[in-house]
C-alpha cells in the first residue's frame, strides 16, 4: 500500500496539467492522506497498541473500506484525466506519467480491498 500510493503521491505531483488541476487535486489528496494514516496504523501495530482488542479489527476493516472507496474514485478521476490528453503529442511524456499513476492507482485499490476483505474475514471470526 506504502509503495503504491507513494508512486501515486509521485507521479502525479510530477506533471502539470492544463485545466484538470481540480481532478488531480483531489487523487494528491487521496494518496498523501492514506500514505500518512496507514503509516500511522503501520506504526500503532508495530508498536502494539492494539494489545489484542477486537475494536482494532473493527477498526481496520472500517478503514480500509473507507480507504478503498476513496482510492477508487482518486483512480478513475486520474484515469479520467489520463484520457482526456490522450491525443496531444506534446505532452506525451506527461501522458506516460499519468498512464503509471493510473496503474499505480489502481494497484493501490487493490491492495486496500484485499486488506479490507481480509480485515472483515478477521473481524467475523472475533469473538
Amino acid at each position: 500500500m506504502q509503495v503504491f500510493g507513494g508512486l501515486v503521491w509521485i507521479l502525479v505531483a510530477s506533471t502539470r496539467l492544463p485545466g484538470t488541476s481540480l481532478l488531480q487535486g483531489w487523487v494528491m489528496f487521496v494518496s498523501v492522506t492514506l500514505f500518512v494514516f496507514t503509516s500511522i496504523l503501520l506504526f500503532l501495530y508495530i508498536v502494539g497498541a492494539h494489545k489484542g482488542r477486537p475494536s482494532w479489527t473493527t477498526m481496520d476493516a472500517f478503514y480500509h473500506y473507507t480507504a478503498s472507496l476513496m482510492y477508487l474514485s482518486a483512480s478513475v478521476l486520474q484515469a479520467y484525466t489520463t484520457v482526456i490528453m490522450q491525443g496531444n503529442s506534446f505532452l506525451f511524456h506527461m501522458y506516460q506519467e499519468n498512464v503509471a499513476a493510473v496503474v499505480f492507482a489502481f494497484l493501490a485499490t487493490l491492495v486496500y480491498v484485499i486488506h479490507a476483505v481480509a480485515s472483515l474475514i478477521r473481524w467475523k471470526r472475533s469473538p
